[in-house]
């Protein structure tokens, strides 16, 4: 099976064109690398967005979905595979069980949750699958910061920063996937 790539990222689409760009350009670089896009089963905002684009390039996609968010993030039905989970929890471990790899774009606070999660994670050894944050037109550097702040403030051991790759564009990102997974298949 190719690989699978989890993305977290909005169910909204946010006030800067270049973060519905980018969940775009995302899906059609999922796509045309024949990997799998992993993601929240939303049809809105980002979410909406870099799904359809992996559909409209004829890419296969894997949507999960709580069901107590099938209307609120309109659960897009015609994926690949679509699963209904109970809750949240269940949501996050079924979409990083199934990647190889986890892109984070532009989004909201579920989408920091999400992160942190599969940062933690990380950082206690429990997987060693890449971590791209995707920082479009800067969107993550407060995030950034703060995580330099905890290291600065000894908080955090500056090893995890070794544990995620900043990139500014959807193009890095490709490379950075592209170079991290060929590593893990060899």
């Amino acid at each position: 099976m190719n690989k699978s790539i989890c993305v977290f990222c909005g169910a909204r689409s946010g006030n800067n064109t270049s973060f519905i760009t980018a969940a775009v350009e995302m899906g059609h670089v999922i796509a045309k690398n024949k990997w799998r896009l992993v993601y929240g089963a939303g049809d809105v905002g980002l979410m909406g967005a870099v799904a359809s684009s992996t559909q409209e390039k004829g890419g296969t996609t894997f949507g999960v979905i709580p069901e107590h968010l099938l209307q609120r993030e309109v659960g897009k039905r015609d994926l690949d595979q679509f699963i209904i989970t109970d809750n949240m929890h269940s949501r996050k471990k079924i979409m990083f069980t199934n990647s190889d790899a986890v892109v984070l774009l532009p989004g909201g606070v579920g989408s920091l949750e999400e992160f942190f999660e599969v940062l933690t994670w990380a950082q206690l050894e429990i997987h060693h699958r890449p971590i791209i944050v995707a920082n479009i037109r800067g969107y993550w550097q407060p995030m950034l910061d703060m995580i330099d702040h905890m290291i600065t403030l000894d908080f955090v051991n500056p090893s995890l920063l070794n544990l995620i790759q900043v990139v500014d564009t959807v193009a890095d990102a490709e490379r950075v996937l592209r170079s991290c997974l060929k590593t893990a298949t060899e």
